[in-house]
């Protein structure tokens, strides 16, 4: 569904006049900020098969410091994979970081560790490896990468659109103050329940993040 659908969803739902363009009015812009705002919720609320990619990363020998281009600083790693030396990569913090760089000497080899270290100057995470990459490694970093706002008319959302409608609904009835016979927190329910149906259809395709193993 694109930005203007969702916008004249959620207008048509608050009995307004449906536009050609989400920039058509004043209340037609504040619905499509208010779209976004649901959208990033909806987005926040659960890993979405849409939503998971794979950003690769080409080591080069000696350098540890690497950005994940395209992720804007708006990912969540699922997993990270050394697809070279065929293993699955750990997770350290920076302290341990610092200990093994700044205060140790520190091996250089095929990385098995990473850690993240604050952002680029285009917005991308940025993240340190260890061991120090001795050559060229490939390196899978498995994610759910969170969209920018929607802006142009034809942008098109890749989570399920009906959660995303009816809270932005509801965000808006809130934010009017009147809902013409369905109260605020009706509204807030029916949006929780479209979300709860959607992610657990979702969540049956990655049934394994969902149980929980005891040791």
């Amino acid at each position: 569904m694109t930005y203007l659908n969702l916008v004249n969803n959620v207008l048509r739902r608050l009995r307004e006049t449906e536009v050609s363009s989400v920039q058509t009015t004043a209340y037609s812009k504040l619905i499509g900020d208010i779209v976004n705002d649901a959208k990033d919720l909806v987005e926040n609320s659960w890993d979405w098969s849409a939503l998971r990619t794979t950003l690769t990363i080409t080591t080069t020998a000696d350098v540890f410091n690497y950005a994940l281009t395209g992720s804007q600083n708006s990912i969540k790693e699922l997993n990270v994979l050394n697809d070279t030396s065929n293993f699955i990569m750990s997770y350290q913090t920076n302290n341990w970081f610092d200990e093994a760089y700044l205060i140790a000497e520190p091996r250089t080899g095929s990385p098995e560790y990473f850690t993240y270290n604050g952002v680029n100057a285009d917005g991308d995470t940025l993240v340190d490896l260890y061991p120090k990459p001795d050559g060229v490694y490939s390196l899978r970093f498995n994610c759910a990468l969170r969209n920018p706002d929607l802006s142009a008319d034809d942008d098109k959302l890749k989570i399920p659109a009906m959660p995303v409608v009816h809270l932005a609904v509801a965000l808006a009835a809130r934010e009017r103050g009147e809902t013409g016979g369905t109260s605020t927190q009706e509204y807030f329910q029916m949006a929780n329940k479209y979300l709860s149906d959607a992610i657990a259809q979702d969540a049956g395709r990655h049934p394994e993040e969902t149980i929980f193993y005891t040791p």
